[in-house]
């Protein structure tokens, strides 16, 4: 018996409140089907969706199942960050996760629909079905138009540093700002919500060749629409996402990540989705991943191609079908076939004949966008998995985003306790070609692990500090982080881990090429690996940690 109709055997009042809420007598018999958006008006990326959740409702009840429309709306990291809101980004994911929960299983729905563009919500949505393993899908909500120039809202960094300096023209910030986001959809660079919305579909749980469609166009209109019929096949064939979401499908989303020089932030989001299904995923497992994987694309914001640009080359089926030596094909998704089966059958009903169509309007070729494995953008992926004295469980670097003459790099400590007085001393110019700025007591358990954007942004848009400078922190990036950025330390300071230990002046080098981030030397100067231990150990003996009290919703969650 299906859930919906056990809760109404078991329900004294279920039937009078649904029809109280519109249900027809009929109605109540049908497969009773969630549509848990994150529609809102809090940013571009959510602000659409309710146009969606009215297409998935419709092709819902025109499949003769019943639909039911709930909103958990999501906040914005672009306008969270760079002051105390970014602490609660994280935790709004596992807080997505945790009312899509209570809406599925305090009514007893048969299956469900999600619907999420950006950083949080999709990550969220995603542990929530694996969490329920009810028939369910993922609809993803598009991306954003380029701007003029391709600027985006990552563009305004520049301009807000050059405020501060009083070499730009008001009328010109402006100009920035008011063209940097002209539609609804994820943001046009390969930050989390794009990668995220990329893992959807790699895993099996987006329809194919779903992910990053442009927003408010009736491509997504349609992915919509099969989405709502789709569903309700999957309540009567039993299709659940832990027969799509395996261990094998999370490798293959590990390799797509690396091919696509993905955010860092799915280091987090990944294992989090993962583990609600058994699975357990490791940083040693998104390195061993990578090894052998080219970088396929160049989007911005460290490469030059906007996120729909990636979609209209052909998107993730594209790239699926470069790594298709890589890959297992074999895997099941949300459509009822296989990966390989839904390549085969994009190709015969003309998808990827519609991309190179749509950049012919632009005098592109869909392998200017996705290189062929013959030809990458580079013969290694995206990320690298450091370790080292300064991070012995692990810290991770968007490679792909580093000049290459910082593949190796030797600088002195900065050390500050928050993002915002680093921001502040690397605006000022105390910051100086050649230093590390550290930042730390901003992981999990300290902060809630806010994004250091706005510093990694600071130190690139500074031209003296853009190839002479790095940063690491215990906190985490963006997807749109450039530069020599090692984050994710672990252990984190709060626990006590060496980035805690770290003093001004420390010499502290980051070795991509051999996976190493340490501490290496003293007031400027080397010393041997035996001197930093000892040092190291010293310092643990006096140090006192921070701990920083955690106050609201941080105190609920297990950080």
């Amino acid at each position: 018996m299906r859930n919906s109709q056990l809760v109404r055997r078991d329900g004294a009042e279920t039937d009078a409140l649904w029809m109280g809420s519109g249900r027809t007598p009929a109605d109540l018999e049908k497969a009773q089907i969630l549509i848990d958006s994150s529609a809102g008006d809090s940013h571009p990326g959510s602000r659409h969706l309710h146009q969606v959740a009215d297409t998935v409702k419709n092709a819902v009840y025109a499949a003769q199942a019943m639909p039911a429309v709930y909103t958990v709306t999501d906040i914005c990291d672009g306008v969270a960050t760079g002051h105390q809101g970014m602490n609660y980004s994280l935790i709004s994911r596992d807080m997505i996760a945790g009312m899509v929960e209570i809406h599925a299983m305090a009514s007893g729905f048969d299956g469900l629909v999600t619907i999420s563009s950006c950083d949080k919500s999709i990550p969220g949505h995603l542990m929530a079905m694996a969490r329920l393993d009810l028939p369910a899908i993922h609809v993803c909500g598009g991306s954003m138009m380029p701007g003029p120039d391709f600027i985006s809202a990552d563009s305004c960094y520049e301009v807000h540093l050059r405020q501060a300096q009083k070499t730009i023209a008001p009328e010109e910030a402006f100009y920035v700002r008011q063209n940097a986001c002209p539609s609804c959809g994820a943001c046009q660079y390969m930050g989390t919500a794009s990668t995220m919305q990329v893992m959807s579909e790699t895993l099996g749980m987006a329809l194919p060749g779903s992910a990053l469609a442009p927003a408010g166009t009736n491509i997504l209109s349609q992915i919509a629409q099969q989405a709502g019929a789709r569903i309700a096949k999957m309540v009567q064939e039993g299709l659940r996402p832990s027969q799509i979401m395996t261990k094998e499908a999370f490798h293959n989303a590990l390799i797509v990540h690396a091919a696509i020089g993905g955010s860092t932030n799915a280091v987090l989001h990944l294992p989090a989705i993962a583990r609600e299904l058994g699975i357990t995923l490791t940083l040693e497992d998104f390195a061993q991943a990578a090894k052998g994987v080219p970088l396929l694309t160049s989007i911005l914001t460290a490469g030059k191609w906007p996120t729909q640009y990636f979609y209209l080359a052909g998107g993730v089926p594209r790239v699926m079908r470069e790594l298709k030596d890589q890959l297992d094909l074999d895997q099941m998704t949300v459509t009822g076939h296989t990966l390989g089966e839904n390549l085969d059958y994009l190709e015969k009903t003309g998808y990827f004949r519609r991309s190179e169509g749509f950049l012919r309007n632009y005098n592109l070729r869909p392998e200017q966008i996705i290189r062929p494995v013959s030809d990458p953008e580079d013969v290694d992926s995206g990320v690298t998995i450091l370790y080292g004295n300064l991070a012995p469980e692990g810290a991770v670097i968007k490679h792909c985003a580093v000049d290459k003459q910082m593949y190796y790099f030797e600088g002195i400590a900065r050390v500050f306790q928050t993002e915002e007085e680093a921001v502040a001393h690397i605006y000022d110019g105390t910051v100086q070609p050649g230093d590390v700025v550290v930042i730390r007591y901003v992981g999990k358990r300290a902060a809630g692990m806010p994004e250091m954007l706005r510093a990694t942004d600071a130190i690139c848009n500074r031209k003296d500090l853009a190839n002479t400078t790095a940063l690491i922190t215990d906190g985490r990036f963006s997807g749109a982080t450039r530069g020599p950025s090692v984050g994710y330390l672990l252990p984190e300071a709060a626990d006590g881990g060496p980035i805690a230990y770290i003093e001004e002046g420390d010499l502290i080098e980051i070795d991509i090429p051999n996976q190493q981030v340490n501490l290496v030397g003293f007031e400027g100067k080397r010393a041997t690996p035996q001197q930093v231990k000892q040092r190291l150990e010293e310092r643990k003996k006096t140090t006192v940690l921070i701990k920083k009290e955690r106050k609201g919703v941080l105190r609920y969650l297990d950080l």
